[in-house]
């Protein structure tokens, strides 16, 4: 029994000195980790930026389906933000610093551990070297149980190069897996919906659709106003010589809405046309590639453009409904004139067998 109580002290006074030991230890952490990810720097970077896209390659995020995640209104570029719960775990990360293409710096605040995380984007032979740089300040509980997982910094060493892998996996497949085909030509129904629409660069309507969506879901979910159909753009101008577009980022709703003035919010109609219909079923980098073939489409069959309709992209499976890139589900509508058939030639029958009366044509005119 004295035996017992001798190995139970010594336990003891092994925890206590290990405690004091790791309690005395500095708290300051730094991390390095680089990788080649085999995509453009471009890519890359905006596929980083927007935090919507983490939980494709962060392997923290996915290694325990427990984890709650609360996105903010805006999800990307200087500003943006989230945070996660994990049982009484919790934590929230944003972005305070962007350099476009270049790099990033975040702030991370997990059970009052704080840290910046910085990501720095530089082209290479075969892709683009990515380096993500972590630094800061464990308190004491976040001290003594990462000592016996084998320390901050090797767990952290750990979840970047896993992130990194995923990250190239993620870019390589799932942006480049996709398929696009040419539905044929439908109604666009009418309707009601709200808009928010910005003027910008060509390069930056990608860019500027993903915050106003984010935005406009915001608003949505803070109003409690229901959806009554998927969200949509439409492309009021697309002016390729003056390198300028504008654009309106729309959702359906079941009724007209009264906004009040000086909103950035504001109602419209929905008028049906004639269009054809192309779908996409893969990331939106892809959207460029479809909407040519469509237009071939246009042009192979004879159809014409209706220039007064509106064009349109109808976002009806995204990141919100699952994570994979590959599986987002994309339609584009293209307002076209119905194409005419022409009637078939008609004959007058002859009354006088002797005065044959002349044959008449019902006149059509085709779509060129």
């Amino acid at each position: 029994m004295r035996i017992l109580k001798y190995i139970f002290l010594l336990i003891l006074l092994a925890l206590v000195g290990i405690t004091v030991y790791v309690a005395t230890q500095k708290g300051v952490f730094q991390v390095s980790k680089s990788s080649i990810i085999k995509a453009q720097r471009s890519t890359v970077f905006d596929y980083v930026n927007d935090y919507k896209n983490w939980e494709t390659f962060g392997s923290w995020m996915q290694k325990d389906a427990n984890i709650k995640f609360n996105y903010d209104a805006k999800t990307i570029g200087n500003g943006a933000k989230f945070s996660f719960v994990n049982g009484s775990d919790e934590g929230n990360i944003k972005t305070v610093y962007i350099k476009e293409s270049d790099s990033l710096l975040q702030k991370v605040n997990f059970n009052g551990t704080t840290a910046t995380i910085s990501w720095k984007f530089k082209d290479t032979l075969g892709g683009t070297k990515v380096t993500v740089y972590s630094k800061g300040k464990m308190d004491i509980l976040t001290k003594i149980s990462t000592f016996f997982k084998g320390g901050i910094v090797l767990l952290l060493e750990d979840v970047f190069e896993k992130n990194l892998r995923n990250l190239n996996k993620t870019l390589n497949y799932e942006m480049k897996t996709y398929s696009i085909k040419v539905n044929g030509i439908v109604q666009r129904p009418s309707g009601f919906c709200l808009k928010q629409t910005v003027s910008c660069h060509i390069k930056s309507v990608g860019k500027n659709t993903k915050i106003l969506m984010a935005r406009m879901i915001h608003f949505f979910k803070k109003n409690k106003i229901p959806m009554a159909g998927k969200p949509f753009v439409n492309y009021d101008r697309y002016d390729v010589a003056h390198d300028f577009a504008t654009i309106s980022i729309c959702i359906p709703v079941r009724q007209q809405i009264s906004i009040s003035d000086g909103s950035d919010v504001t109602s419209e109609e929905i008028i049906a046309f004639t269009c054809l219909k192309t779908s996409l079923i893969g990331d939106y980098s892809h959207t460029k590639e479809a909407w040519a073939k469509a237009k071939k489409y246009i042009t192979d069959n004879g159809l014409k453009e209706n220039f007064a309709g509106s064009y349109t992209e109808v976002y009806i499976k995204t990141i919100d409904d699952i994570k994979q890139p590959s599986k987002w589900i994309t339609e584009i509508y293209i307002p076209v004139f119905p194409k005419q058939t022409a009637l078939p030639k008609l004959t007058v029958a002859s009354v006088n067998p002797v005065i044959e009366t002349p044959k008449t044509t019902t006149s059509s005119t085709e779509t060129p």
